[in-house]
């Protein structure tokens, strides 16, 4: 039986060793790329066989996207070659590497978005004539999809498409155009439970059938141990290790990324029953408008001592319900409360009521990058005085010595409290905006995707304050497209689709994953 007919949620088993080449089809070796007097790659070596699923894992910082950027032509190694089914070959810009036959599905979206999927996979072609025949590129996009379980509509503008449709899209153009070797970058960060069964489970099997080789960077070992035949850890620029997924554990694979460093340890969760007081009340609370994004929540309540975990595909409303928590998008109808008063999300009423806010992508929404670490930390204080009541003259002094308390307190790894806090890393920038939100009492905390884009560790640190402030007895909302964050993380969790609650079910142990993917997708 063909390998494509195996089904999608069970992949299907490696090939045999008799059975494909063994000359690998793309070979990286010896690969530096240094930035002035950083290495970001150190002589770094990596082998990628005819069909097979290759994992490649590091933390931020480890160099797996200059590997990657090395190879696909945007960077010029300063040592090192690149060969292909043996050959060396010289890929001095992305346009080459399309040539060569490698392709990458990046973490964003890389489609044109008012223009239709038939157009973006047409024109995404290296030998576009002058003079397109629409309808016989119809007609050959409509016979290449037919062999494909992947499927989209070809004359729906991207824009329009459900964020798993996108991804699929981006998958299928690389397919269309040829791709031998495949690079995935987080692809199922989108997609549902079943989506990303579906499509690792079909490029796994592609893989296969075609010798097509994939190199999947993942942050989810349950990825790399359901579909990957081989790994390979960077560490700090260099490569620290790898091997056979069969022959390796999560734990083996996390020591080789992470070293010697210890994780942040996992709070005990602190019990608190259903009488706990509600903190944060939704009442048919409307906003965004009637298009793609917009919320109409008929009810949502977050008790004090509770993490409710907001789970959806991304655009469903999650970004409007922070924006209406935080103050940036004013509800258009309904009632919001906190400890049973009304809240108009103002900077006054979340200084009263102690509403804090950890938004999407922090350096952007919650910082003012050019700024110092210092000042942005004492957003929430700089016109207050230790007593409450409102300061003439920024205290500089006061303002210092909190910023080294906080720095401290949080694990900020920072040049100093001086320095901008642009050039703090994305997990460090978490950290410093966490420090800041947390510090004092906080009754309701909203984070919206934390740990989206952060290393091993990082990711350990921010999901422990998170559990931290639960058990001092905040409210935590907790918004995330990484559903397995959600359940491991959640109290209780609800289902956003099209902006509306759609269904409810414990977090932890007690959630079923399938469940919450089906309703995710709209099937309820």
């Amino acid at each position: 039986m063909s390998a494509l007919a195996a089904s999608p949620f069970e992949p299907p088993a490696s090939p045999k060793k008799g059975g494909l080449p063994t000359t690998p089809l793309l070979e990286a070796v010896g690969l530096t790329k240094r930035f002035g007097t950083f290495t970001a790659l150190d002589n770094v070596s990596i082998r990628l066989m005819p069909g097979e699923f290759h994992a490649l894992l590091g933390e931020n910082g480890a160099g797996k996207s200059t590997l990657v950027k090395c190879i696909l032509g945007y960077y010029a190694p300063d040592a090192g070659a690149v060969r292909l089914e043996g050959r060396e070959r010289t890929i001095a810009n992305p346009r080459d590497a399309r040539r060569a036959g490698i392709g990458m599905v990046y973490q964003h979206f890389t489609l044109v978005p008012a223009m239709t999927v038939l157009e973006n996979l047409v024109m995404a072609r290296a030998d576009v004539p002058p003079i397109v025949d629409w309808k016989a590129e119809r007609r050959a996009l409509q016979a290449f999809i037919a062999t494909m379980p992947l499927k989209v509509p070809l004359d729906v503008p991207v824009h329009r498409l459900s964020a798993g449709e996108r991804q699929k899209t981006e998958i299928l153009k690389e397919l269309y155009l040829g791709s031998k070797v495949l690079v995935l970058d987080e692809p199922t960060s989108v997609l549902t439970p079943e989506e990303a069964r579906e499509v690792l489970g079909f490029l796994r099997a592609r893989a296969i059938e075609t010798g097509m080789s994939v190199l999947l960077i993942t942050h989810k070992f349950s990825e790399v141990t359901s579909f990957c035949d081989r790994v390979t850890v960077l560490r700090r620029g260099a490569h620290v290790g790898g091997g056979t997924v069969a022959d390796l554990s999560t734990s083996d694979m996390a020591r080789m990324m992470i070293g010697e460093r210890r994780l942040a340890p996992v709070p005990e969760r602190r019990a608190f029953g259903p009488s706990a007081a509600i903190v944060l009340d939704l009442s048919d609370v409307s906003a965004g408008g009637s298009g793609r994004g917009a919320i109409a929540i008929e009810g949502l309540t977050v008790r004090a001592g509770e993490i409710v975990g907001i789970a959806g595909i991304s655009g469903n409303g999650q970004t409007v319900l922070v924006d209406v928590l935080s103050g940036q998008t004013p509800a258009e109808g309904g009632r919001m409360t906190v400890d049973g008063v009304p809240y108009d999300a103002s900077r006054a009423a979340a200084q009263a009521k102690k509403v804090r806010c950890l938004p999407e992508e922090p350096l952007r929404n919650a910082c003012v990058a050019r700024m110092s670490v210092s000042d942005n930390l004492a957003f929430r204080t700089f016109d207050r005085g230790e007593d409450g009541r409102r300061l003439r003259l920024v205290d500089r002094a006061r303002q210092r010595r909190e910023a080294d308390r906080l720095i401290a307190a949080y694990s900020v790894k920072t040049q100093g409290p001086g320095a901008p806090i642009a050039t703090l890393s994305g997990g460090n920038v978490q950290r410093a905006v966490l420090a800041r939100e947390l510090d004092g009492e906080t009754r309701l905390l909203v984070v919206a995707n934390p740990c989206f884009g952060l290393d091993f560790g990082a990711v350990a640190d921010i999901r422990a304050q998170i559990l931290d402030a639960r058990n001092r007895g905040t409210a935590v909302l907790l918004l995330s497209e990484d559903l397995d964050e959600v359940v491991a993380l959640s109290d209780r969790i609800l289902v956003l689709f099209e902006g509306r609650v759609v269904f409810e079910t414990p977090g932890g142990a007690a959630a079923d994953t399938t469940e919450i993917g089906t309703h995710m997708a709209g099937h309820h």
